[in-house]
């Protein structure tokens, strides 16, 4: 694979503890197209992010994992980069994987690829099983897709599913947004399984019940309203 062909788009809020390591494993296996999304974060994250030499532009308010995201994929459409990885700040994602979600796509067998951690969830925590079922279970519900991991931060979309997807919303509902975006523009979706890191500091980057209850009834306003 062209690496040089691929672009990570990593939105990151208040992740200065984490994000250096993540931007070192990515520039040690070859990836330079990076961007980072600061969304507004009060710790040192663009700092560092700028020190590590790579694109990082930041939001002057927190608007959230949708805000980053939709800045994120406006800017890399604009850098045309062929292929886009969504990849996380916190160090959870395997850098082993990017490759692995973009073969589909390099294959013409896929426009946007999901790296599911659910396909072999094993050392997952119980509370994240069933956090993430949930999560596949709203989104089956109310826009009748199921996909094995909506919540999956690590993601990869062609140059032309990229322009035809649209975010609408800021906050964490975006993950189910996309996979409806998904559906209603005709795009093809595959699923691979990849591999999370769980470490006590990605973990406690997870959704509550609390916001997974939030996340739910935003995701039932927007379907009502279209």
């Amino acid at each position: 694979m062209n690496k040089s062909q691929v672009g990570i788009i990593i939105p990151a809020y208040n992740e200065g503890k984490a994000i250096g390591a993540v931007l070192k494993i990515l520039k040690d296996n070859g990836y330079e197209n990076v961007l980072v999304i600061d969304d507004g974060s009060s710790d040192n994250t663009y700092q560092v992010a700028r020190k590590a030499g790579v694109n990082a532009v930041r939001h002057g308010l927190n608007r959230g994992l949708g805000g980053a995201l939709g800045t994120g994929l406006k800017l890399a459409v604009d850098m045309k980069w062929p292929i886009m990885v969504t990849f996380d700040a916190d160090g959870q994602h395997d850098v082993n994987d990017i490759e692995r979600v973009c073969v589909p796509i390099l294959q013409k067998k896929a426009d946007v690829v999901i790296g599911s951690r659910m396909k072999d969830s094993k050392g997952m925590p119980w509370h994240r099983k069933i956090m993430n079922f949930l999560g596949n279970l709203a989104t089956y519900i109310l826009f009748g897709i199921w996909c094995s991991d909506t919540q999956s931060g690590l993601r990869a979309f062609s140059l032309d599913s990229a322009k035809r997807i649209q975010i609408k919303t800021n906050r964490m509902e975006v993950s189910s947004e996309i996979i409806r975006e998904i559906h209603v523009r005709g795009l093809k979706m595959v699923e691979v399984p990849i591999k999370a890191i769980y470490t006590d500091y990605s973990l406690s980057k997870g959704q509550s019940l609390y916001t997974g209850i939030k996340t739910f009834l935003k995701l039932l306003l927007h379907r009502l309203m279209h």
